[in-house]
């Protein structure tokens, strides 16, 4: 699929125009990155921004109220100063408006300026994103210039997610939609493009069979908290696995791309999702694990079980919790295991990769009975590094093997500033660069595969296994590990 790229240069001025405007998203993420963007000089030199929002305020209600109290305490405080805190708060505009009403948009129209690029970043549910993008064209709002971004999860099926797009469509061309995946951000992701395509070392290694299996795990420690009424209708396997832990996936398993362009990537990543072997009921039963956290302790403080959740409805059977097993089919990756995690609640917040390379068919020297393989550790967070498991001779007589690792701590390698996910997906999207963003069939191959397992466990009636807040998930996840005679990275240290 070939797009027409946007420019890749700021060349206009910038009118940024946030829906969702006085939400969570917003004052945690949106709004401090934009506030680090232009404290570094990575905003064009005439920009604004519109928040748009249902609540009463003036503008300097807006600030008193929102920016100060509820979005600054999200700045590191290192990062804060307060010169550029009040140049920045110079930029902002609030528009009141109900964003269902046609009539409202003209309140949006007179507060943006003509001539400008607008950027329109949808943090609002998906429901909303069909009629605001008709008003806004209705509006006059939309033209060649313009971009908006849609957050995920983007549709509830294929079905939904089919439908946004089509809507959306009618008024942005491809290259003017930012479909974002905040992990496709992290300094760590981008990286592995570099580990993989720019490290001749292990370009004839990453492939089968000198890789036994991928472990990709996304846990947090945090319950669902103010999201239940949300959460609830989505669950695990659509908030985290059918867009963060696919993309990573598909980082991990492309083919090296002709170019950086963003659709030679984007081709790539592509290919993987439609190599992913789609699951049988009987997959479905034997390889994904779905769970929902009881109470607990988590950080030794005693918490609640999902059910106990405020807003979550009795007898709720949303998953927090998803482990499966993932093929792909194609001649790289044949009979090579990926086994994806993610769950809320979890013993501790991490996000990594870790590629697990084969033993040697025949070693000269004894493992006391242990089969010791190389792993490739790729962590996300809580820390950005890349550690390479090999085997030493431990001091003393005889030889005896231990792992150890060869660290590379991103952080101390690179001293200068890194910018957090959402700053430079946002710089991006203002500078026309398409790579770090999912494109329609990625999105759309991705819920093509993720579905017939939401069907899969619908058609069961199981409900969710019951894990303790603080664990790493139910014991039928670490069964679905030993099936291979493997354990999941925790497990093994």
């Amino acid at each position: 699929m070939t797009t027409q790229h946007a420019s890749a240069t700021p060349d206009l001025p910038l009118d940024m125009i946030i829906f969702g405007g006085t939400g969570d998203l917003s004052f945690r993420k949106l709004l401090p990155a934009l506030y680090m963007a232009h404290l570094h000089c990575n905003l064009p030199t005439d920009t604004r921004i519109l928040t748009i929002g249902r609540k009463p305020w003036s503008r300097e209600e807006y600030i008193n109220e929102f920016m100060e109290l509820k979005a600054k305490p999200f700045i590191e405080k290192k990062a804060f100063d307060a010169a550029a805190w009040d140049k920045f708060m110079a930029l902002f505009e609030y528009v009141r408006m109900d964003v269902d009403s046609i009539e409202d948009y003209t309140r949006l129209s007179e507060a943006s300026r003509p001539g400008v690029r607008r950027v329109f970043y949808l943090a609002t549910s998906p429901d909303l994103f069909t009629n605001i993008c008709d008003n806004l064209s209705a509006a006059g709002l939309v033209d060649e210039h313009s971009r908006v971004v849609l957050e995920k999860p983007l549709g509830h099926d294929l079905a939904s997610a089919q439908e946004i797009n089509t809507a959306v469509g009618k008024h942005f061309s491809e290259a003017q939609i930012y479909r974002i995946d905040h992990y496709l951000g992290k300094e760590t992701v981008q990286n592995l493009m570099v580990l993989r395509f720019g490290n001749p070392i292990f370009g004839p290694l990453w492939q089968a069979p000198y890789i036994k299996r991928v472990q990709i795990t996304v846990a947090e420690t945090v319950g669902v908290g103010s999201r239940a009424g949300f959460y609830d209708k989505t669950g695990a396997l659509r908030d985290m696995v059918q867009n963060h832990l696919l993309q990573l996936l598909c980082i991990v398993a492309m083919e090296p791309p002709v170019s950086l362009d963003p659709d030679a990537v984007r081709d790539e990543k592509l290919k993987v999702l439609r190599s992913l072997r789609p699951m049988t009921p009987e997959d479905i039963a034997r390889d994904t694990v779905r769970g929902q956290y009881t109470a607990g302790a988590v950080d030794g403080e005693a918490v609640k079980g999902y059910l106990e959740e405020e807003n979550v409805p009795a007898g709720s059977r949303a998953e927090t919790f998803v482990a499966l097993r993932a093929h792909i089919n194609n001649w790289r990756w044949a009979n090579v295991p990926f086994f994806l995690r993610t769950g809320k609640r979890m013993q501790k917040k991490v996000s990594e990769i870790v590629i697990e390379f084969s033993e040697l068919p025949f070693s000269i020297i004894p493992s006391g009975g242990r089969n010791y393989g190389n792993r490739l550790v790729i962590q996300l967070q809580p820390e950005e590094s890349i550690q390479l498991q090999m085997l030493a001779k431990e001091p003393g007589s005889g030889m005896h093997m231990l792992p150890v690792n060869l660290n590379l701590d991103l952080q101390q390698a690179f001293t200068e500033r890194r910018a957090e996910a959402y700053e430079r997906l946002l710089i991006d999207v203002i500078r026309g660069r398409l790579t770090h963003f999912m494109r329609r069939d990625e999105l759309e191959a991705a819920w093509a595969w993720a579905e017939p397992i939401l069907a899969g466990w619908s058609k069961s009636g199981e409900r969710p296994r019951g894990y303790t807040a603080g664990t790493f998930g139910p014991a039928a996840s670490t069964a679905l590990m030993a099936r291979e005679n493997a354990v999941w990275a925790e497990e093994s240290q």
